[in-house]
């Protein structure tokens, strides 16, 4: 298995689909949850260890995504009140490295419980054209909002796949 990639690359080509879209906003729905049952028994040691070498700690992946799912929320937020809109980008790693990563990932997880609820409802009262619409990205150019809901879809399922992979690797 590629401990960077458990669960393969984020692959969609196929065309826009209330059945696809209902189960990426369910992914994203169920996210928080799976992740505290992940964690909930860890310890400090356990937090801070790397799901790979020279990888994220758990704990650095949870302070991560609850800043990165941020950022999504607000760029599909901007695609929805502007046209076609150009967002900032982020340096993720330099983000890991700041004293805010090594704080306890309750709060993180609490933010990822809120944020999450708040982006499926609005996601479930997107419609055809809403889908639709787009932002630009400085290195990815414009991304439709529909094929932006799948890759958060999957960058939760991504990261909770380096936690729980790690977790059956250590027998814990």
């Amino acid at each position: 298995m590629d401990l960077r990639y458990p669960i393969g690359t984020f692959q969609y080509e196929g065309e826009l689909s209330r059945e696809v879209i209902s189960k990426w906003i369910r992914e994203i729905e169920e996210l928080p949850g799976l992740l505290q049952e992940a964690v909930k028994d860890l310890d400090e040691n356990q937090l801070d260890t790397a799901y790979r070498p020279n990888g994220w700690t758990v704990r650095q992946v949870i302070h991560h995504l609850a800043d990165s799912h941020m950022n999504a929320y607000i760029r599909l937020k901007l695609a929805l009140t502007e046209d076609s809109p150009l967002v900032k980008t982020y340096d993720e790693t330099a983000w890991a490295e700041l004293t805010d990563y090594s704080f306890p990932v309750e709060g993180s997880l609490l933010v990822l419980e809120g944020l999450h609820n708040h982006w499926a409802d609005l996601l479930r009262n997107l419609n055809l054209n809403d889908l639709q619409r787009t932002f630009t990205h400085p290195e990815l150019g414009e991304v439709l909002l529909y094929k932006n809901i799948g890759m958060y879809a999957w960058h939760g399922k991504h990261h909770l796949a380096h936690i729980t992979s790690l977790l059956k690797r250590r027998g814990w």
